[in-house]
């Protein structure tokens, strides 16, 4: 299943229509049509912005699982992370980093990672 079939059915599983979406996301309305229209999926800027709106987890979204209030999925482990958790917290400001600060913390925990 498409990434965008998955928006649409959350859509209308919480009755937000296309118009009320684009307005709280910040999408165009004609982006997001074309999604349905093209078959397309959004571009993976959008991903976050999508799932604050739709209160899902982008793991929920791109991969399609059940909801779990308050729970996160990490794909590379299966480990679920309880949103309110400091973890949570520090994946959630490492993905909203740009590229370039994204890297030089890379290389900071790597170094913390090194003096063990």
């Amino acid at each position: 299943m498409l990434i965008s079939e998955r928006i649409y059915e959350y859509l209308e599983k919480r009755g937000i229509t296309q118009i009320e979406f684009a307005n709280k996301t910040g999408i165009s309305q004609s982006t997001i049509s074309d999604w349905r229209r093209k078959g397309t999926n959004p571009s993976a800027d959008k991903i976050m912005v999508i799932c604050e709106v739709l209160d899902i987890s982008p793991y929920e979204l791109l991969q399609g699982t059940d909801n779990k209030k308050n729970k996160a999925y990490r794909p590379t482990d299966s480990v679920i992370i309880d949103k309110a958790s400091e973890e949570y917290q520090l994946i959630e400001t490492y993905q909203r980093l740009d590229l370039d600060a994204k890297r030089r913390l890379e290389r900071y925990m790597k170094a913390l990672n090194e003096m063990k």
